[in-house]
């Protein structure tokens, strides 16, 4: 089988059909793989308007071309689909060997359509796929759906799964494989909808590169680089703990809501207390890296929680936005998160947003069941992520989110959501650094920071306080990202690699030679970045809505170091140079002439048709 597979499997859950469909030439070169024939296959057939946890909507589980191959960290999976949270194009990625296993199923992807009657899921046995019934599922955690299903279909059993949040219709459920999420933007959400509980894989197939001798040396070439590659080595050692600390040094550690750049006691989570309590590691399919960090806390109030985790978004998130400095609730709230099947980001970020207005007496102890929300009351968090992952009390507002729940809350709660788009902003302070104020504003799903780093401000080449002269910057890291997510590479898996030597493994990989031009390569992500513009063009956004919380404008930064005082100002200014940077129109709409060079004529009549 080759490393392309060239075919993707549709389930229609309503009607219990299932095909296998082929994916055409041209595909495989405009889009490559994974996010890439997300948006297209998703932009192709889902008609604008539909309710995003209705039965018309579509999810899709998507890999790389290179995923289940020796490479070096390209066996993670992507799902695309309509958010819940957003009513935007959806993109999230997960970890684990979920992404392998779909590939030795014998598939790049599938889109799941159409809504059960009850509750089911997908099964693969050698080349063999069922719906099978999934009541005896219903109501169990992640971890104990994949016990479960593989004490019935063997031990290597590979699962992808909803856990009560996503039953529960939490707007920001992930989708669990072992401990590893896809986690934003709420894919586990729109999986519960269709009363999909999992995707079982209990298949093992062999993938044959094109170029089987080249394919291996570059493989092992990769690997000996990685060896002794620094960052590669820290990342082994530490995860991402260690930027707990880089960032709030420099004043971009969101804390308490936003408000500062900066926690007191954050040393108190820092990777060196997390280091005192690390078990192991944990790595995904064919990776050397192994950055997953496992943690076990052996004393206080949370000995024995256990967690394949936190990393840092998750140490921000229920850390320095929730004003908490207590290593093992973060421990004890990560995991239960996992079991819940909830996006640490979205979970932290809406008890920030309550803590922020209990604090100013917008809500009571009357309105949350009695909890008492002041910062860093971790007792009281961990008993809140239990109801929101159920949907009871007072959890069942925060699982809207803080958009939904704010519009409900009123008396001026708007102004505490924290979000862009729709989507509970991550752990990087905009003000701090401006080039993630633009990236947040313009991205495709919402709030993210993995839809494009300001990498030229955070390794010093750009000033993160300046207003302008960044937009091409911005642009292009997006566009870099859409690659990578396409290839399916990990962003910490594949230190050191560049884009002229992943053309040569895509070459060796799939005989495609346009692969080698790192120039098509590049109008690749162009081309999806462009796609997922179009997408949300034709759901109504535009301009208006590439922008951020009031906050960010009009209260200066506080305790946030060499950041402190400091606002937006322009991001006009900087929408003005990312839309030029695009070929975008000054309302963010992409050019008919864009949309032409990247090949995207049918796209281009809808784009007129919209506006």
């Amino acid at each position: 089988m080759s490393t392309y597979t060239s075919q993707f499997l549709r389930v229609n859950l309503t009607t219990g059909a299932i095909r296998a469909e082929p994916i055409p030439e041209q595909v495989k070169r405009d889009f490559v793989g994974g996010r890439g024939f997300g948006i297209k296959y998703l932009y192709d057939e889902l008609a604008p308007g539909l309710e995003p946890l209705g039965p018309k909507n579509k999810l899709l589980f998507l890999t790389g071309p290179l995923g289940g191959t020796a490479a070096q960290g390209f066996s993670k999976w992507v799902v695309v689909t309509k958010s819940p949270l957003t009513g935007c194009v959806a993109r999230s990625l997960g970890g684990g060997d979920f992404g392998a296993y779909l590939k030795f199923a014998g598939f790049d992807f599938i889109i799941v359509e159409g809504q059960a009657e009850k509750p089911v899921y997908i099964h693969f046995e050698g080349d063999k796929a069922d719906v099978l019934d999934a009541g005896d599922l219903w109501g169990l955690d992640t971890q104990e759906t994949q016990q479960k299903l593989q004490e019935k279909h063997g031990p290597r059993t590979q699962v992808a799964c909803i856990g009560p949040a996503g039953e529960q219709l939490v707007r920001y459920a992930t989708i669990t494989h072992g401990r590893r999420t896809a986690s934003r933007c709420g894919v586990g959400t729109v999986m519960g909808s269709k009363n999909l509980r999992a995707v079982a894989i209990n298949t093992r197939g062999k993938l044959v590169p094109h170029d089987p001798e080249g394919f291996q040396r570059l493989a092992q070439e990769q690997i000996d680089s990685l060896k002794t590659h620094k960052r590669r080595l820290n990342l082994t050692n530490v995860g991402t703990t260690f930027m707990v600390a880089t960032a709030n040094t420099v004043g971009m550690f969101p804390t308490r809501n936003f408000r500062e750049g900066s926690l007191e006691g954050f040393e108190k989570i820092a990777a060196d207390e997390f280091s005192k309590v690390k078990v192991g590691n944990f790595g995904c399919y064919s990776c050397m890296t192994r950055c997953g960090q496992v943690h076990e806390v052996s004393e206080g109030s949370y000995s024995g929680a256990f967690s394949e985790g936190p990393e840092y978004e998750t140490l921000w998130a229920l850390g320095g936005q929730v004003g908490n400095t207590d290593p093992g609730f973060l421990v004890a709230a990560d995991a239960r998160c996992d079991f819940l099947g909830l996006d640490t980001v979205s979970t932290g970020n809406c008890i920030g947003f309550a803590c922020e207005l209990f604090e100013r007496r917008i809500i009571t102890t009357e309105d949350t069941d009695g909890l008492e929300l002041t910062w860093g009351n971790h007792a009281a968090f961990l008993t809140l992520i239990e109801k929101i992952g159920r949907r009871e009390g007072f959890g069942e507002l925060l699982g809207e989110g803080v958009v939904r729940a704010a519009r409900r809350i009123g008396k001026g709660a708007e102004a505490y959501a924290m979000h862009a788009k729709g989507l509970e902003l991550p752990g990087y302070a905009p003000r701090a650094v401006k080039g993630y104020g633009l990236s947040y504003a313009t991205s495709n799903i919402g709030g993210s920071h993995m839809y494009g780093r300001p990498r030229d401000e955070l390794y010093g080449r750009l000033d993160p306080y300046a207003e302008e002269g960044k937009g091409d910057s911005i642009a292009l890291v997006q566009k870099e990202q859409a690659l990578d997510d396409s290839v399916v590479v990990c962003n910490f898996g594949t230190s050191g690699l560049t884009r002229q030597f992943l053309g040569r493994l895509l070459v060796a990989a799939t005989g495609i030679k346009k692969f080698g031009d790192v120039t098509h390569l590049d109008r690749v992500g162009e081309r999806i970045v462009c796609l997922e513009r179009a997408f949300n063009v034709r759901e109504g956004f535009d301009r208006k809505d590439d922008t951020l919380p009031a906050r960010m404008f009009t209260e200066p930064l506080q305790n946030a170091g060499p950041a402190t005082g400091q606002v937006i100002h322009s991001l006009d200014t900087l929408l003005d140079e990312y839309y030029d940077a695009l070929g975008y129109t000054r309302q963010g709409i992409p050019s008919q002439e864009k949309l032409e060079e990247l090949g995207l004529e049918e796209v281009a009549k809808d784009i007129l048709r919209e506006t």
